[in-house]
């Protein structure tokens, strides 16, 4: 402030709707994720790093 008035206005320039945010959770129950998903791939990958091309 400047001489106790407000110097700027900060608003939001594209804020989205409230209607259009991001729910989380929304595809709950509907996709199945594999217990092994961290380590799905990993000689494969392992095997690109190891390659000397």
């Amino acid at each position: 402030t400047k001489a106790g008035r407000p110097m700027v206005r900060v608003t939001a320039i594209n804020a989205p709707r409230a209607d259009q945010m991001r729910r989380l959770g929304f595809m709950a129950g509907q996709i199945q994720v594999p217990d092994d998903f961290d380590t799905l791939g990993a000689d494969a990958i392992a095997a690109l790093f190891a390659s000397k091309q």
